[in-house]
């Protein structure tokens, strides 16, 4: 072979070689997704959304290096039925997991199991709530149940552990570590970072719980609702501040205390232990700090609340619910930024869509209120801040109706994963790239089942517009709710026999009689599910 030749091939193969790199570097690398959920959360407790109670700085960045969804909801307003539709993108009716009891159909197919099948690493830490081995998923350590904010037990692939510490701050460690130290460089991961906090009985960790024990909070102009424009159902729900917050549960009032003032209620007998479960869980070393703050407020209980009248007592409990809430929520929000530094630190960042939500909304006061179940805003709205770096115009707002139903063809779709055509969802990526003309969805579907149980609010179903919310209570009433969310925003009259609004009632009365349809829910299914209960 002359050198002309030899000169010719070698020119040819480096043209090839460098054809192919180039290809290479075109094709976009699959993206990560880190998907943070919180539990209880609700969107008044972040800055992001405007809260006067407490700044989330490490929240608000999500926020403000991407968007921020302002009608963020849920179909279901309590804590195992929401995971189970993010998890198969799938209405409670469909998947099974109607409340907290009812078993999950295990023969779903999980937005986990996809990513896996598709070459993505998945791992999951913190609250799932059901079930002891998700699908899914590499690697896991999970809470067992509701798990515990002190020293708390893990489910492992490995089998279950302890760990000493606060379990904002473990499940944290555990995330970092996983990223840091298992994960497979090659590929792109899927990650479920899943927060107790700030669940009830909300226990600070010891540093946030002596700074929130000192701090004082504004209260919601509903504190006080009578409930005199609304229905059968607020008024008799069992989730009062004054009537129905326990003292030893959550207000970290010792048992000794209240023998000794002889206090009896409010007290429910699956919470008789509701001071020494969580504290019980705690070493010497961490009695120690607890003791500090719980002395002066068992000391303030003590001296003040014989001569306080109702709503003095009403005013003293919100306080103690904001300080520990609140705390537990401070917390959270420091792992978070720490998480996000570890991102920016690792060169991660660039290419993970970070997501953070919560499995519900919550009531801070409002309505007098606290717990969620109903599908007035508190509990029904829900955080939902994404960023997806290059993509995302920072510091952008949407107020679409979406769901948590959403989340899974979501994710799907970010990934270039086919969804399965029975996901009832809708992908957020046209709105996630600023194409609102794209987004055709006008109403959500909202349906709660826990009745009778705990709080005793009843059952209901309901369609929600940007505009409009009717509802129907349903069981041992027949009642409907119409609520003008524009005039109306705290949802404080009821007009659905209002004249003014009668041809907004027909029309509501239609489309949610077809959304009922479109998802596959009937009187029949009310009625199994109320048989089912029963039984």
């Amino acid at each position: 072979m002359n050198g002309l030749s030899r000169t010719l091939i070698i020119f040819f193969i480096l043209l090839n070689f460098s054809s192919c790199k180039k290809e290479e570097a075109e094709t976009p690398k699959r993206p990560n997704i880190l998907f943070i959920m919180s539990d209880d959360h609700a969107y008044q407790a972040i800055s992001a959304y405007g809260s006067q109670l407490i700044e989330t700085p490490n929240i608000d960045r999500i926020a403000e290096e991407g968007l921020l969804f302002t009608n963020a909801c849920v179909t279901n307003s309590i804590c195992a039925p929401s995971r189970a539709t993010i998890l198969t993108g799938k209405h409670t009716h469909i998947n099974g997991k109607i409340d907290n009891k009812m078993p999950f159909d295990t023969t779903q197919v999980t937005f986990p199991q996809l990513f896996q099948n598709a070459g993505y690493q998945t791992a999951m830490f913190g609250k799932l709530h059901f079930g002891n081995n998700p699908k899914g998923v590499d690697d896991f350590m999970i809470l067992p149940g509701q798990g515990h904010y002190i020293n708390p037990d893990f489910i492992t692939p490995r089998g279950d552990t302890t760990i000493t510490g606060y379990v904002t701050d473990i499940i944290t460690d555990l995330t970092i570590g996983w990223l840091d130290k298992k994960r497979d460089k090659e590929k792109p991961f899927m990650m479920m970072y899943l927060h107790k906090a700030p669940h009830r009985p909300w226990w600070p960790s010891p540093e946030k719980f002596k700074a929130f024990s000192k701090k004082t909070f504004p209260e919601p102009e509903s504190l006080f609702d009578d409930y005199k424009n609304r229905g059968t159902a607020a008024k008799t729900a069992e989730m009062n501040l004054y009537e129905h917050m326990m003292y030893n549960h959550d207000s970290k009032i010792r048992p000794e205390t209240i023998a000794e003032m002889g206090l009896v209620k409010p007290q429910v007998e699956e919470y008789v232990n509701g001071f020494y479960g969580p504290y019980g869980r705690a070493n010497a070393t961490q009695k120690e700090q607890y003791d500090i703050v719980l002395d002066s407020i068992n000391e303030d209980f003590r001296n003040h609340w014989p001569s306080m009248n109702k709503t003095e007592k009403m005013r003293w409990k919100y306080q103690r619910y904001m300080q520990d809430y609140l705390g537990t929520i401070s917390s959270v929000d420091d792992n978070i930024g720490r998480v996000l530094d570890y991102l920016d630190e690792s060169g991660l960042a660039e290419n993970t869509i970070v997501v953070y939500t919560s499995d519900q909304g919550f009531y801070l006061g409002e309505h007098g209120w606290f717990d969620k179940r109903f599908v007035y805003d508190e509990s029904f709205k829900t955080p939902l801040l994404i960023r997806w770096p290059n993509e995302i115009k920072p510091g952008t707002t949407n107020d679409e109706m979406v769901q948590n139903l959403d989340f899974a063809q979501t994710f799907l779709d970010l990934a270039g994963i086919t969804a399965p055509s029975d996901m009832q969802g809708e992908s957020l990526v046209p709105l996630l790239k600023g194409d609102v003309e794209s987004w055709s969805r006008e109403a959500v579907y909202y349906h709660y089942y826990e009745y009778p149980s705990v709080h005793m609010v009843k059952r209901h179903y309901a369609i929600v517009t940007k505009e409009f919310k009717l509802v129907h209570f349903y069981y041992d009433v027949d009642e409907w709710e119409l609520y003008d969310r524009l005039r109306d925003p705290q949802e404080m009259n009821n007009v659905y026999a209002d004249p003014a609004y009668a041809e907004i009632v027909q029309k509501l009365h239609k489309e949610l009689e077809e959304l009922r349809i479109q998802y596959k829910d009937s009187p029949e299914l009310d009625q199994k599910y109320i048989d089912m209960y029963q039984d």
